[in-house]
């Protein structure tokens, strides 16, 4: 008998059928919902909860570890993919975006989370199993090996240039934005590194939910009371606020529900309640949202509206847009109407409104808080395509005014193009239409309290300054 014989024969391990972890899987459905369909995570992940829990899937601790593990994922994925791109053989573009989606989960459990090392790698592997199949899951495990060699702070090191040798490929790997946005918003934030440093960071911290008490129809003291105590905070610049200091389902609240309150960042409340306040002569019963989808603003306008006795006509091209617009005003206690219609081809006669809003669709890179996946999805190709758009919506909004009436031009963007750019452009008549005879109106006085929001007369607000998104007003008076 030889010495082969004699060895016993080799055992082969029994295949095991790969454990399904609801947390990550769902992780997963939300971002592959984000790459293949050009969702928003903040509408493609409260269903997806919900299911879970009606199922019994989840409990708020898991709900948290999901809604943590699909926007860290998103708002972090550009260090991730540089991470991800330094540990294999071949370009980034040529991975699958499925394998990829779950290499960034398990990058962002390695480096971003308090997630134990041996625990972040097995759960992925086991999801890459669950969802892209065994065979890629060893890539999947080797990846997730090598990533694990080292700390954020450590891969920062080897994957980012130097600040002194280029700054905003620095930035945009460490804070994890494209280069062209870091680019843009320095040029309009101004100064040096620590201001664009902080803008940055600003934008990858998770945003708190903000109440509004629209006038009239709810309180303050009524949501505080509603939250808790313990969970609330007051507003920093806007009277009709309540912050949520711990999260929370702002529509399990009764005035969320019947419409009377609502989510709404503090920038935009600061917006509608500056141009009502704008001083105004002659007569003040019409306004005007000339962009009013979702709704936040309109039922803003229209709460207040309604203590004035005037009338408000709320204006949304896409028709889904304006039943959302719909419901959002439904119960305000004063007259309104919701149209759908185009901006930029008027239902309604020259001279009509004595105040209009128009916030116009843009990039919004002011909200990338709140939407991360959007910094990957816009393009500097973008600016230029939304341009004759915002010009359009503003040129017919300063027509719709009576003239002394009032125009507010609101945008979710700091980028220069998208705010004082379009407003000289229309005034000056570049393009389409002629010079259009206006006076600016200082709405700084009309933001009390705020401060740092520019030289004036336009003003501009910032997530690291301010704790809203960075949102853009410019007031004007028809004046011939």
């Amino acid at each position: 008998m030889n010495d082969q014989s004699r060895r016993p024969a080799r055992q082969t391990r029994p295949y095991r059928e790969p454990q399904k972890d609801p947390v990550r899987v769902l992780a997963y459905e939300a971002l592959r919902a984000v790459g293949e369909r050009d969702a928003y995570a903040n509408l493609v992940l409260p269903p997806l909860l919900r299911k879970a829990r009606e199922a019994g899937d989840f409990d708020g601790r898991d709900a948290a570890l999901a809604t943590e593990l699909v926007y860290g994922t998103l708002r972090r994925q550009g260090t991730y993919d540089a991470v991800i791109a330094a540990c294999i053989d071949r370009p980034l573009r040529e991975v699958d975006p499925p394998v990829l989606d779950v290499l960034n989960l398990g990058a962002h459990q390695l480096l971003g989370t308090r997630i134990p090392t041996h625990a972040a790698v097995s759960a992925t592997v086991e999801l890459a199993r669950v969802v892209i199949g065994d065979g890629r899951s060893r890539f999947v495990n080797a990846v997730l090996r090598k990533i694990a060699a080292h700390d954020l702070d450590g891969w920062i090191e080897r994957v980012a240039p130097a600040y002194e040798d280029d700054a905003e490929q620095h930035l945009s790997i460490v804070h994890s934005h494209p280069r062209w946005i870091v680019s843009a918003m320095w040029d309009a934030l101004g100064g040096g590194r620590a201001g664009i440093e902080d803008l940055l960071d600003a934008d990858n911290e998770r945003p708190e939910v903000t109440l509004v008490a629209r006038p009239g129809r709810s309180t303050v003291e009524e949501l505080t009371e509603a939250v808790g105590a313990d969970n609330s905070l007051p507003g920093r610049w806007s009277p009709y606020a309540v912050r949520l200091s711990e999260g929370g389902e702002p529509g399990a609240l009764e005035a969320v529900r019947d419409g009377r309150a609502g989510v709404q960042d503090e920038g935009s409340q600061l917006v509608a309640v500056a141009l009502a306040n704008a001083p105004l002569e002659g007569s003040d019963s019409r306004w005007m949202d000339g962009c009013a989808g979702p709704g936040g603003k309109a039922a803003m306008l229209a709460a207040l509206a309604a203590q004035r006795g005037a009338a408000l006509l709320a204006s949304e091209k896409l028709p889904h847009r304006a039943r959302l617009v719909e419901q959002s005003l439904s119960g305000n206690p004063g007259p309104y109407q919701v149209i759908a219609a185009d901006g930029t081809r008027p239902a309604w006669r020259p001279g009509s409104f004595d105040r209009v809003l128009v916030d116009v669709p843009c990039t919004g890179l002011g909200a990338l808080r709140r939407r991360p996946e959007a910094r990957w999805r816009r393009k500097p190709e973008d600016l230029a395509r939304f341009a004759p758009l915002q010009r359009a919506l503003l040129r017919e909004a300063l027509n719709a005014v009576r003239v002394g009436g009032v125009v507010g031009y609101a945008t979710c963007s700091p980028h220069p193009a998208e705010t004082r750019a379009v407003v000289d452009d229309v005034l000056k008549g570049r393009g389409a239409g002629a010079p259009i005879a206006v006076e600016w109106i200082d709405a700084r006085p009309l933001m009390p309290g705020v401060p740092a929001i520019g030289d004036g007369p336009d003003v501009q607000l910032w997530p690291h300054l301010h704790g809203t998104d960075a949102m853009y007003l410019a007031l004007l008076r028809r004046t011939a």
